[in-house]
């Protein structure tokens, strides 16, 4: 495939197929890319060592949002002494039975998500470093400038950071609520399915994960196909950087990671998507070596007359999935 992505203008339009013409049992196909022999060790050796950071998590009561949550602040310490803010949920009636870290996608988040169905968890909301509550003075919270952050360092890249986010969103978790050990689950849409990816490959905590419109997934080919939202910014720097910026983000492939998560995983992958290249979301999906499900959407990060309809589909085959 040609190496067009630094010749591509998005200003009028798409101005790509965001199809890139694969068809179902093509994406399917899709493999990973070669994956660095250091890779596991790179991602233990920082998990280790998040490990040994304390949380703290501070809680601050809220509301009850008229759905029957109650809605509480929370900070936690993470990784080079960032604070991470986000939302707790909780039911305002019964037990708490198990517990989620449900992660954001590259436009950050500015509320919870109501609407998930599990009535019985308590669902833990971070926003990123940088991004949306959790913004800092030396991280741009615009996804243009973030996805950047350190690019050109495997050891500073800001998604490691954010990786580890999601590490000590689990220790926060199990702070609060210890007896939770063994019944967390995870969920991640766009950016946060490829950190998600990343994070789990070693995480053994999360017994159960949901990646939607993943992204991340075989970097090489990521950085092939012209595409809108933060991976446009990744390929402008490419087009300068080729060979450091390609053996930082082999480090950063959420399919290569797919391939150690050995917990039962359901993707939402989709046909058509300008922000985040169906073949790379498959990527991650034909990556994982256990237990998986697939739901097909037929896009990601666009409307279409069926959305509301498969958005429904997904929400009620999801609280099937994490009750089993």
């Amino acid at each position: 495939m040609p190496d067009d992505s630094c010749n591509v203008s998005n200003k009028n339009g798409f101005g790509f197929d965001p199809s890139y013409g694969y068809s179902l049992p093509q994406l399917l196909a899709v493999g990973t890319a070669k994956t660095p022999k250091d890779f596991l060790e790179f991602w233990q050796q920082r998990y280790h060592q998040a490990l040994r950071v304390a949380p703290l998590p501070k809680v601050q009561f809220l509301n009850t949002d008229k759905s029957g949550w109650q809605v509480f602040g929370i900070r936690y310490t993470s990784t080079d002494h960032r604070l991470i803010r986000c939302w707790l949920l909780l039911p305002k009636y019964g037990v708490v039975t198990r517990g989620f870290v449900v992660g954001h996608g590259y436009g950050g988040r500015n509320a919870p998500d109501f609407h998930l169905p599990f009535h019985d968890s308590a669902l833990l909301f971070p926003c990123f470093r940088g991004l949306g509550l959790s913004n800092e003075p030396d991280i741009s919270a615009d996804p243009f400038w973030h996805v950047r952050h350190h690019i050109e360092d495997a050891d500073k890249y800001v998604l490691a950071g954010c990786v580890e986010d999601v590490w000590l969103a689990v220790s926060t978790l199990l702070n609060l609520f210890p007896y939770l050990s063994g019944r967390l689950g995870y969920l991640g849409i766009s950016f946060g399915g490829g950190i998600g990816a990343l994070a789990l490959a070693v995480e053994k905590r999360i017994a159960r994960a949901h990646f939607n419109v993943p992204t991340f997934g075989n970097q090489p080919l990521r950085l092939r196909l012209p595409s809108q939202g933060s991976v446009h910014s990744v390929q402008q720097y490419y087009c300068g950087n080729k060979k450091q910026t390609l053996k930082v983000l082999r480090y950063y492939d959420a399919a290569s990671a797919a391939r150690f998560i050995d917990i039962p995983v359901h993707c939402a992958c989709a046909l058509y998507d300008p922000c985040v290249a169906p073949p790379g979301q498959f990527a991650i999906f034909n990556a994982l070596p256990r237990e998986k499900q697939l739901f097909v959407l037929e896009a990601g990060h666009y409307s279409y007359p069926n959305q509301a309809r498969q958005q429904q589909q997904l929400i009620d085959e999801l609280d099937v999935f994490f009750r089993l």
